[in-house]
């Protein structure tokens, strides 16, 4: 097996030393040398139970922004060539973009506490009976830890978003995430506790697994606000650690279910493929509403209906490998010449 369950997670994984920045194990791995990066870390572990002792006085995540800079890339606005949105003010467009961050870091959220952990969790129990031993329930209860520092990385990010921005946006006036969303539609609709679970891997394996390629919209994004770019970066390097984690129970996992479950198992993977490759309109009706843009809900629709409107999530490339590898590619209802897996 390809998971080392030691203390050694060099290998894009978090820092178990107390070597990078003075940060408490289970963070992830950064560069103290880094402005930003260790003032997003240092804001962590101050927040967290084991935070270390410094030395001096980090840089204060607020000291760090950039006003002038955008919050979020135009990339994850749906409705960015539109000519409703080209045609309004800078301000609300930066509201917009401002808006688009927020909803940003809160579907990560929801993924994180409403899919991923209850996933993590059902496997540190061996709840698909794979076999794999104490070494992978080490490393999966590592990646729960890991998983609540994410969480944390991201509110952090939005909250300086907020002061520095002086508007409200909060996560309250938002719907739940349309990845979450769809989930939790999928529990309510399973006939039995074994579908259930078996929802809840195939949900937690496409957003381990394509979650690098979510965190590199803002990762990859070099005129976005810094604190926002490293922190979608600082969560990607454990993510990598994490899609091996997921891929390897999936696989487990797959090889002693029947039939039935099988086909199940392929279903919800898919659904959740669509799920995580969707734009999230019924959020940015939501912001649209929230900002009064005028013509926004038209504008939407007009966004959502056009048949050349590209998905937000194109990178499916771990997934394809990953089905590949299980030998389920063509059982997969999952039309692949839609996304990249290149």
């Amino acid at each position: 097996m390809s998971i080392d369950s030691s203390e050694d997670r060099s290998e894009g994984g978090a820092d178990n030393s107390w070597g990078q920045g003075g940060a408490p194990p289970g963070l992830p791995a950064h560069d103290p040398a880094h402005p930003v990066e260790s003032a997003v870390i240092g804001r962590l572990s101050a927040n967290w139970y084991r935070r270390a002792a410094v030395k001096r006085r980090e840089p204060d995540l607020d000291d760090l922004f950039e006003p002038d800079r955008p919050d979020c890339p135009e990339s994850l606005l749906p409705f960015r060539d539109h000519p409703t949105y080209l045609a309004l003010d800078e301000d609300t467009k930066a509201r917009l973009r401002a808006w688009g961050w927020i909803a940003f870091n809160k579907n990560i959220q929801d993924i994180e506490q409403r899919v991923v952990n209850p996933g993590f969790a059902l496997m540190a129990t061996d709840a698909f009976e794979t076999g794999l031993g104490e070494s992978m329930t080490i490393a999966v209860t590592q990646a729960m830890v890991d998983e609540q520092y994410h969480t944390l990385m991201h509110l952090n990010a939005s909250a300086v978003t907020r002061r520095r921005r002086g508007w409200a946006m909060p996560d309250a006036e938002l719907p739940l995430g349309h990845k979450a969303r769809r989930h939790q539609e999928r529990l309510a609709a399973a006939a039995t506790p074994a579908l259930r679970e078996l929802d809840t891997l195939a949900y937690t394996t496409v957003a381990e697994i394509s979650i690098n390629a979510y965190l590199d919209l803002v990762a990859d994004d070099t005129e976005v606000q810094p604190i926002n770019r490293v922190t979608a970066d600082l969560h990607n390097r454990d993510e990598y650690c994490h899609s091996s984690i997921a891929a390897e129970i999936a696989k487990a996992a797959y090889t002693r279910l029947g039939p039935e479950h099988r086909r199940a198992f392929l279903a919800a993977l898919a659904d959740g493929m669509e799920a995580f490759a969707a734009n999230d309109y019924t959020t940015w009706h939501r912001i649209v509403e929230l900002t009064g843009v005028p013509g926004g809900r038209r504008m939407l629709q007009d966004v959502a209906a056009s048949a050349a409107r590209r998905r937000l999530l194109q990178d499916f490339s771990g997934l394809h490998r990953l089905c590949q590898e299980m030998e389920v590619l063509d059982d997969v209802p999952f039309d692949w010449s839609t996304v990249s897996v290149g």
